[in-house]
């Protein structure tokens, strides 16, 4: 594979043309995963792992060392998985041009001798934007790392379906426009996905270039299953009462996919909304971590805050007499329960999941946490954790609305006096490292010198884990650990 280059940079949202569908098509992959075709492509391409290295091709001679092997069994193993996709493909009529595609470039590098993987051909072909149908299922098989999973290239196989509930498609419809947004649930997939992966993002395919992304896919049903459990045991632990309705996401996986579709439809496209001090994609940047924790809060907390917009105006409206309709019903409960969803994703499974090497995601829970115990709608006391529900929601908006003014006066500031000022919002509210060279005040030449030296001097654990949280955590990890490659099935 030649070296990537950029052509055609995502700046926001592409026109999307939804293609149709007939329920005739929908029932066609009905019970796909237990296909002779299908099981035959997962086994192949499960054995074609153990003859990949990092990059994703396949060396020449077998290396025990590696534990790399021939291309010969490559072959063998490739014969079978595009036998398997070309059995398959009637059961898929909408995936047609993909998987096409992907018979193309599997033939390819079969020819090409199995060197570095290019499907770039297949992936472009690959649009299940255009198919937001609640039910409708694809099939997908890429070279791919997994986010959260493997590192490595692998060929990983998927059979996925959508979530796309009416009330979702009307949202997003209205004031909440994402069209390159995809919700999914997982089918039956490769070991790349019994792993943390909850995501299906174009970037993580092995490819000569990187086109415009059109679509980005998010497994709700992952994210739904280990909420339901890491909550579960968080409130038994904590000796928390829920809430009726928080209570009922424990017991309705459904309920809580759906919850998760409304909470990430929002988040996502707020990367791209709102006072951004810097480039969106801060992926291609070397920062502080915390500023990535606060990035992800943000969304995190717009979604929040959008949600109890949505549930007070509906509310108002019934108590002026008005009668809902039942997708604007749907609206108005799940954005109460997309509240109740954020806070404890965020202060019960976010801050004690991972290691604690810059672990942004665990600061952003560990920030909210302590937010809104110093703001006196959380407490913790006799060995028990309670809110004041009424008060939470102004609270948490807050937050939102002091990482927003943050955001918004570092349009007019230095880049590292935006970390500055970062670092100052974090550390009002949870306690740095005693050993922090930051928290002490960075040396004049540092101040002084390339942003580099501002990053090298965090430490990889800047803000430790509280006391509470220690002790929370000792309680959590076997359930925290037992998600790893959860789904509905499972939960």
């Amino acid at each position: 594979m030649s070296s990537n280059t950029m052509i055609d940079a995502i700046i926001g949202e592409p026109e999307v043309l939804e293609d149709a569908v007939t329920a005739a098509d929908l029932a066609l992959a009905e019970g796909v995963e237990t296909d002779a075709a299908w099981l035959r492509l997962k086994e192949s391409a499960t054995a074609l792992h153990s003859l990949q290295v990092k990059d994703g091709s396949v060396p020449q001679a077998s290396d025990p060392s590696t534990g790399s092997g021939s291309r010969e069994q490559a072959s063998t193993l490739v014969d079978a998985i595009v036998e398997s996709i070309e059995a398959l493909a009637p059961r898929f009529p909408h995936e047609a041009e993909y998987l096409a595609a992907s018979v193309v470039d599997f033939r390819r590098w079969q020819a090409e001798g199995f060197g570095v993987p290019d499907f770039l051909d297949s992936l472009v072909a690959f649009q299940p934007q255009r198919h937001r149908i609640d039910g409708i299922r694809h099939l997908v098989v890429f070279p791919m790392y997994t986010q959260n999973g493997s590192s490595d290239r692998h060929v990983e196989a998927l059979v996925v379906e959508t979530i796309w509930p009416e009330f979702i498609a009307e949202l997003e419809a209205g004031d909440y426009g994402n069209k390159l947004f995809v919700s999914l649930r997982l089918v039956d997939f490769t070991p790349g996905y019994d792993t943390n992966s909850a995501v299906l993002f174009p970037e993580t395919v092995a490819m000569r270039e990187i086109p415009t992304f059109t679509w980005g896919a998010i497994f709700q049903d992952r994210e739904a299953a280990r909420y339901r459990r890491v909550v579960r045991a968080a409130s038994d632990i904590t000796k928390l009462e829920l809430p009726a309705d928080a209570a009922a996401l424990l017991d309705d996986q459904e309920l809580t996919e759906r919850t998760f579709v409304m909470w990430d439809i929002i988040h996502d496209r707020t990367h791209m909304r709102g006072d951004l001090p810097f480039d969106p994609f801060m992926i291609k940047q070397r920062m502080p971590f915390f500023l990535y924790s606060l990035e992800e809060l943000r969304c995190d907390l717009t979604a929040f805050r959008e949600s109890v917009k949505i549930e007070r105006a509906l509310n108002a409206r019934l108590a002026a007499g008005e009668e809902l309709t039942e997708v604007e019903e749907q609206m108005r409960s799940t954005g109460k329960l997309v509240q109740y969803a954020v806070i404890f994703d965020r202060i019960f499974r976010f801050a004690i999941t991972g290691s604690r090497v810059r672990n942004y995601d665990g600061l952003g829970g560990q920030l909210l946490f302590a937010w809104l115990r110093q703001k006196h709608v959380l407490d913790w006391t006799d060995v028990s954790l309670s809110f004041d529900w009424d008060a939470v929601p102004d609270a948490v908006v807050e937050l939102g609305d002091a990482i927003d003014e943050l955001y918004w006066k570092s349009i007019d500031r230095p880049k590292t006096v935006h970390w500055l000022a970062a670092y100052e919002l974090v550390t009002n509210v949870v306690t740095p490292n005693p050993a922090s060279v930051w928290a002490e005040g960075l040396p004049r030449e540092v101040l002084a010198g390339p942003p580099k030296g501002y990053t090298d001097l965090v430490m990889d654990d800047e803000f430790p884990l509280s006391m509470f949280y220690e002790a929370l955590d000792k309680k959590m990890k076997p359930v925290i650990e037992s998600t790893v490659g959860i789904t509905a099935a499972d939960a």
